[in-house]
């Protein structure tokens, strides 16, 4: 079909539904993807987990002859184990936290979707590990899918996490005749309804009990190198929980942006959640909350490493008390926002 008949059917879609869609010969279908887990909680399949993730450039852009012996002689052979005991703590009776919420949010998605415009297959996909991007694709492709929406779920745009997943829908494209016509979100960092949702989530939990004396925004860090070299993420990062704070009503003495799962020696993305945790309880504060808005679902990096070591960090400090609020998770505003997300894309068209 050509570009210039793009934007006509898909705004043709946003208002009348799926049925123009389908009069046009084209059909729409929805890849949400998410950063991934290793299948079980053991040492080989972190190692074979940590392998795929930490093989990519976009991750560790290190050259290969440094990075090789590392990742192979040391970090291979120590790490998987530690973090197998790690993902035990918080694995479940169905799997991983991580894919068994993403599970569940592809399905609110798909039902959100066919309430407004009918029939959308919407296929979850993980950057590393399993259902990969490679199969998620071809799912779509089975499905007869023409046009295709990638949604993935990073609110704040990085290069090790966006632009991976770029990179890996790209290379699972490379095998195909005829490829779908495919539209990326970017980011949604800014979007009111996810911004809403956060701020609802942390009314809901000072609603259980009143609030801590600090709110931290906890995002997940990224090499300082990064930000130095053009990476927007920080500055979303900023937007976000400034954006969350506003609708809170909150003073500025009364929250704080940090970053968590810094890996390496180099410098990264500050100020560190952990040292910050130290220092507010050195300075006499006693309570926090904490929120993680740059991950859509609960994984180790929220169940483990913020609900578990963080607290236990910050009370071996002389905190009193840290609440973790729960990701956003298959909230119905959370899976009303990314609907909205979706919708947007289509009505702003394809070219």
């Amino acid at each position: 079909m050509p570009l210039r008949h793009l934007k006509p059917v898909y705004s043709a879609l946003y208002l009348n539904g799926l049925e123009s869609m389908q009069q046009n010969q084209t059909r729409l279908g929805i890849l949400l993807t998410n950063l991934g887990t290793p299948d079980t909680p053991t040492p080989r399949a972190l190692r074979r987990y940590l392998k795929e993730f930490l093989s990519d450039r976009r991750v560790v852009d290190l050259p290969r002859l440094l990075w090789w012996p590392l990742l192979h002689g040391i970090i291979l052979r120590t790490r998987p184990r530690r973090s197998a005991a790690a993902y035990r703590k918080v694995w479940t009776d169905e799997g991983a936290p991580l894919l068994v919420i993403s599970r569940r949010q592809a399905e609110e998605l798909q039902n959100a979707l066919a309430a407004r415009l009918g029939a959308v297959p919407v296929v979850l996909a993980m950057r590393y590990g399993e259902p990969s991007i490679q199969s998620g694709l071809e799912a779509l492709r089975r499905e007869g899918v023409t046009h295709l929406l990638v949604l993935p779920l990073y609110p704040q745009y990085s290069c090790s996490t966006t632009a991976s997943t770029f990179d890996a829908v790209a290379e699972a494209f490379r095998g195909w005749r005829h490829l779908p016509v495919c539209r990326f979100v970017h980011d949604y960092h800014d979007h009111g309804g996810y911004i809403d949702a956060v701020a609802a989530s942390i009314r809901e939990s000072w609603a259980e009990q009143p609030p801590a004396e600090r709110l931290i925004f906890s995002f997940h860090g990224t090499p300082q190198r990064f930000r130095d070299e053009g990476d927007p993420y920080y500055a979303q990062c900023r937007v976000t929980a400034s954006r969350v704070a506003e609708r809170l009503a909150l003073a500025p003495e009364r929250w704080m942006m940090t970053f968590q799962s810094r890996f390496g020696r180099e410098e990264w993305l500050q100020p560190y959640t952990d040292a910050s945790l130290k220092a507010l309880a050195a300075s006499g504060v006693e309570t926090v909350d904490v929120v993680c808005p740059g991950f859509a679902a609960d994984c180790l990096e929220t169940l483990e490493e913020i609900a578990v070591e963080n607290r236990r960090l910050f009370m071996d400090a002389g905190g009193k008390g840290l609440r973790y609020i729960p990701a956003l998770n298959a909230r119905a505003d959370h899976i009303g926002a990314l609907a909205d997300i979706l919708l947007r894309e289509l009505r702003d068209g394809w070219t």
